[in-house]
């Protein structure tokens, strides 16, 4: 797997908040950006690429496939995203003092 990107497909919304402790310890990892409650790494690896999304009130992460424009993005099931970029977020997420457990967790 590749080291995260640091562009962005779209741009992260809630602008207007604090961060959180959780997406300001995100923030603080390689490639993660954070914005208020919710914070975003993108990954390219294999020749696809993803935007990975971790919101701090309801503590979940979303991941989403990107499209070949860098553009457009799609949410993708966990079972669709590849096993070492899974275990990286568990990574990030623990090393950030967030339960990674919660990349589990499905909405």
């Amino acid at each position: 797997m590749n080291p995260p990107e640091t562009e962005s497909p779209r741009a992260i919304e809630n602008l207007d908040r604090p961060m959180t402790d959780a997406t300001a310890a995100l923030d603080a990892r390689e490639g993660w950006h954070a914005e208020g409650y919710a914070a975003r790494a993108h990954y390219r690896g294999e020749g696809d690429r993803y935007s990975i999304e971790f919101y701090g009130p309801s503590e979940c992460v979303l991941y989403w496939k990107v499209k070949g424009d860098g553009e457009t993005a799609v949410p993708v099931g966990r079972d669709t995203v590849p096993d070492p970029l899974r275990a990286r977020i568990r990574e990030d997420l623990n090393a950030a003092g967030i339960d990674p457990e919660i990349e589990r967790r499905s909405l």
